[in-house]
């Protein structure tokens, strides 16, 4: 009997998926009902949850404002990121401790609303003014307002400048003071393995003199834990003329400044005394007898709520003591309110759209912006800061400057036409090429009645080797020299060759010129740019002095055992030990007449 199989897939139960569920009608078919989640039970009643969410987002306020230091100021962009982020925290506890109840999205949204109808509230109204404080604060309603955050007069720059004196040039940048005052702290074996020094280097005014002063700060977390008691010991102060350094030690340490931690932090030490004040960065500054204090900038917005930044006053801190004093007037002694950014800032809002927003876009008629440099120097005991302005429409040369005093903002623009200073940088390297020193940024002196770019030829060690001057408006007017006044001195006799000076105009001008006399005991020469120069050493002497015979034509008469009275300017100092100094004439003993040149 042959074999069959008949295959019936409703016999097999494990068949049955594949006809479906309730197959046969009946109820044992039907899939199993989902599993229902079991709301989360609210902790307490209403007011003990308040109570708790109110004490975990105070707790957050209170690390955050710690932490971070956000100004209480609607001024302030970070005061809104608190403001959201304490929103955000009072929203999850409510939310957390009220069980998550509700069903299905819609439920679960209804909810979260209904706990978080304050803090909502609160997120949309500082939304609602920051869009109003962006629109009044937009420089394209707003641009005559910008442009008359700084207030500008024209200068007549020979008249107003007055020729600067040897002693009153800082001649000396920030990385090589930053390097001196390293040098110098190196020295200091006490304090070498203990501190380091802040890399903030400030010009200020002391007792007469243009130097930069910084202060210690600790070596890492564990040397301010052994060291906070006494504060830190001293702080630097470096003349930019002599470039001598100094460590001035206190009697009592410095308790307050950047470097500390937690409550003598400058930064939260002015934070919970001012807590509405937004301030720039601190400046370290040292009055007339030597204590040390930080200048606090007040920062203030004057258009709309986010717009014009300007300064109203500083704090100045007591950096031994810690006591605060909030000045509208600064007192004089203060030399850095107004940082070079703001001034500059404001200077481009004006330069830009003092002929309105469209001309600033379209035609661009007498569109002018600063330069992408800035120094400083020293006049009438105040510091102010220089830049060139430019055309927007060339970066190739400048139109004139701006000289602005960084306690006060006055400003003053000078409409002389010439070089920009990277030109200038660029064409005092060309001279000495083959030695390949870099110029620093430079300065902007009257020597002669003559704008003059002044500034230092460093060597790959950072070291300053050379100095030059270039003349702004013809700016292929380039001399150095291995001291100021011997770069002063031939730069003088270039302008003379050029027309543009007198011959009676060639000499050095300001330090402390001196007439002494001698007996020459050694002569050397030496050809410069084409010119003879003689180098004498007097009897007892060491170092020499430079005749350019371009400018003393009587130098080739000088002679071994002649005795000469000489004129030299010193620059700050006395005679250079194994140093050159330009002299500016002589006259043989016993001649009645003035030294010749």
């Amino acid at each position: 009997m042959p074999f069959s199989f008949h295959f019936d897939p409703g016999s097999f139960q494990g068949f049955q998926g594949f006809q479906g569920y309730a197959s046969n009608g009946g109820a044992d078919d039907a899939p199993p009902p989902k599993r229902t989640r079991k709301p989360r039970k609210p902790i307490g009643n209403a007011f003990t949850r308040t109570l708790i969410n109110l004490g975990v987002t105070l707790v957050f306020a209170l690390v955050y404002f710690y932490a971070e230091l956000p100004a209480i100021n609607l001024h302030a962009e970070e005061f809104y990121v608190f403001a959201f982020l304490v929103c955000a925290v009072y929203c999850v506890c409510a939310v957390l401790t009220s069980g998550f109840q509700g069903d299905g999205v819609k439920g679960y949204v209804g909810f979260v609303k209904k706990q978080c109808t304050v803090p909502f509230l609160a997120f949309i109204a500082l939304i609602a003014v920051i869009a109003v404080g962006s629109i009044t604060s937009w420089v394209v309603l707003r641009a005559g307002a910008y442009s008359q955050l700084l207030t500008i007069e024209s200068g007549d720059f020979t008249a107003e400048i007055e020729e600067i004196s040897y002693d009153q040039i800082p001649m000396l940048d920030a990385s090589s003071a930053s390097r001196l005052g390293s040098r110098k702290l190196g020295e200091l074996s006490d304090m070498v393995s203990q501190f380091e020094i802040l890399p903030t280097y400030n010009q200020i005014n002391y007792q007469g003199r243009p130097v930069r002063v910084t202060s210690l700060a600790y070596g890492d977390l564990i040397k301010w834990f052994t060291n906070r008691s006494q504060g830190l010991p001293a702080y630097i102060v470096i003349d930019m003329v002599t470039q001598e350094a100094n460590v001035i030690r206190l009697e009592e340490g410095m308790k307050y400044t950047t470097a500390e931690h937690f409550g003598r932090n400058l930064y939260r030490h002015l934070r919970f005394h001012y807590p509405t004040m937004m301030f720039d960065e601190p400046v370290f500054e040292i009055d007339e007898s030597g204590t040390p204090y930080w200048v606090c900038s007040r920062i203030v917005k004057t258009i709309g709520l986010f717009g014009g930044t300007d300064i109203q006053g500083a704090v100045l801190v007591n950096a031994i003591t810690g006591e605060s004093t909030y000045y509208e007037e600064v007192p004089s002694w203060v030399d850095r309110v107004y940082s070079s950014d703001i001034i500059m800032e404001q200077y481009d809002y004006y330069g830009m759209y003092h002929n309105g927003f469209l001309n600033s876009i379209f035609g661009q008629r007498d569109v002018t912006l600063t330069t992408d440099g800035w120094n400083y120097i020293a006049i009438n005991d105040d510091v102010y800061m220089y830049t060139g302005v430019t055309s927007v429409t060339s970066d190739q040369s400048n139109i004139g400057f701006i000289l602005s005093n960084q306690r006060t903002k006055e400003t003053h623009f000078y409409s002389i036409a010439g070089a920009t200073e990277t030109s200038a940088m660029e064409s005092a390297q060309s001279q000495v090429q083959q030695m390949r020193y870099n110029a620093t940024f430079p300065l902007l002196l009257n020597i002669a009645d003559q704008p003059t770019y002044f500034m230092a030829l460093k060597g790959d060690d950072g070291l300053v080797k050379m100095y030059a001057m270039v003349n702004v408006e013809q700016y292929q007017i380039v001399e150095t020299g291995q001291t100021v006044a011997a770069c002063e001195s031939n730069y003088r006799q270039a302008l003379a060759n050029a027309g543009l000076i007198g011959a009676g105009q060639t000499g050095v001008s300001g330090g402390d010129v001196r007439t002494q006399d001698g007996i020459i005991a050694e002569i050397r020469t030496s050809v410069i740019d084409g010119n003879t120069h003689f180098y004498v050493r007097l009897e007892n002497g060491i170092g020499f002095l430079d005749f350019n015979a371009a400018q003393v034509p009587r130098a080739v008469l000088l002679d071994v055992g002649d005795h000469i009275w000489y004129d030299y300017a010193l620059e700050g100092a006395d005679f250079p030990e194994n140093g050159i100094v330009a002299a500016s004439g002589f006259r043989f003993a016993g001649e009645e007449a003035s030294p010749a040149a």
